[in-house]
């Protein structure tokens, strides 16, 4: 499958579905059809509406949305996006509020790679703002990366993690979410060893998969059960002729995205029949429920085929983060070295994904730092999304992580906390 034409016959059955949808909703809503008294062309309409609002969200990075914040003066201020770091595979960005004073509290949220855009933590910036200054990591498609930018594995992701850290200096708090937890408690270790002083305060890691082994989900026995040979047979691909990347080996997002909808199928499907059946109605809205979530979830992105490979073998199957047995740019980092960052870990009751224990292995690796300095929280019902981004996050886990901010903050900020839907 290692070929461009079978990544542009994906896209080309991309593009064929979003026409079919806009071609069936112009046909169905002729104002002519409207005098048959039969609802088949309305529903013709409505099904043409969603598919091809679907299809075309696929290829599109969504906007993070995030006009404004209201401070404690109870005055709306602007959120503007600027970016610190600019680099070929991924930049530092800073949400600043306009109008107030800087939060005491820093926080650099990583965000995953694994087949969605950064805006998956748009809930999770939206929850800190009012509190904190909130940098995070906006990671590229690889298919608009061209090729002469060169490779991009775990350990490059590392490497920029390490400079991220290093330009925001040491009075950064840090939150990682799920995939990125891992690499980045070795860009923490490799900062302890060779630049001590560039370290962050705190380190928050939610639902990542420090140890896979720790507790098996159907997420690490399918990366058991396949060999790498296998992997790189099946999945990746060369980008097509389209997009800047062309040539470039990936692990292309719409391949990720018929993987993601495989495993809820039934829910998927009810889901689309019903919004079908409302838009028919005239019961649907631009920005309702159903078309907030999948606007977000079925925009995917590309991930190269270095780094999704490096994952699975270096990260699942050869556990060399478990082990302790990373190695960075030649460097084997240790985790034994981080001695004074305080580490947090979360974790969901039912996290299906990085299922509880897997991130808990992180504090075992830890065997410089002072047991004050480690902290966990099972969160009671929750799932992987509920952790970082749902009512579970907003109700309990985010005032537990600003309380373990500020106490491991230098000095201890004295700040008044906003509401977070405020």
């Amino acid at each position: 499958m290692r070929f461009m034409a079978t990544y542009d016959l994906m896209e080309t059955a991309r593009v064929t579905n979003q026409w079919l949808g806009a071609t069936a909703q112009a046909f169905g809503s002729y104002p002519a059809v409207a005098m048959i008294p039969n609802p088949a062309f309305r529903l013709l309409a409505a099904w043409g509406e969603v598919t091809e609002r679907s299809f075309a969200r696929m290829v599109a990075k969504p906007d993070w949305g995030i006009a404004s914040v209201v401070g404690e003066d109870g005055r709306d201020h602007l959120v503007q996006i600027e970016t610190l770091v600019k680099r070929p595979f991924g930049d530092l960005i800073h949400f600043k509020v306009s109008g107030r004073k800087p939060r005491r509290r820093r926080v650099m949220l990583v965000a995953p790679m694994s087949g969605h855009y950064s805006t998956l933590l748009r809930s999770t910036v939206v929850s800190l703002l009012p509190d904190c200054e909130v940098y995070i990591t906006d990671w590229h498609n690889a298919r608009d990366i061209p090729l002469s930018a060169g490779k991009f594995d775990i350990e490059d992701y590392t490497l920029y993690l390490v400079e991220f850290m290093r330009h925001l200096g040491p009075d950064i708090h840090v939150i990682a979410v799920c995939q990125p937890a891992p690499l980045t408690l070795a860009a923490t270790a490799y900062l302890a060893e060779q630049d001590a002083a560039a370290q962050p305060r705190s380190l928050t890691l939610i639902g990542g998969p420090i140890d896979p082994d720790a507790n098996p989900t159907e997420v690490t026995d399918f990366g058991r059960r396949v060999t790498m040979g296998q992997l790189e047979e099946l999945i990746i691909q060369r980008v097509g002729f389209k997009y800047a990347g062309v040539g470039r080996m990936v692990y292309p997002g719409l391949l990720q995205l018929a993987s993601f909808m495989s495993m809820n199928a039934e829910r998927h499907a009810r889901a689309f029949s019903e919004q079908i059946l409302r838009t028919a109605k005239g019961e649907a809205a631009d920005h309702d429920k159903h078309n907030r979530f999948y606007d977000e979830y079925l925009a995917v992105m590309d991930m190269t085929a270095e780094f999704y490979l490096s994952t699975v073998e270096r990260i699942f199957k050869k556990r060399e983060i478990a082990r302790n047995a990373f190695t960075v740019d030649g460097h084997k980092v240790d985790f034994g070295k981080i001695t004074d960052v305080a580490v947090k870990v979360v974790e969901g009751e039912k996290d299906d994904i990085s299922a509880p224990g897997q991130c808990l292995a992180a504090l075992d690796l830890l065997t410089g730092l002072p047991d004050a300095k480690k902290a966990s929280h099972l969160e009671p019902g929750a799932g992987h999304y509920g952790i970082f981004a749902g009512r579970s996050w907003r109700d309990n886990i985010r005032p537990l992580v600003l309380d373990f901010i500020d106490a491991n903050a230098t000095p201890a900020p004295r700040v008044v906390r906003a509401r977070a839907g405020a």
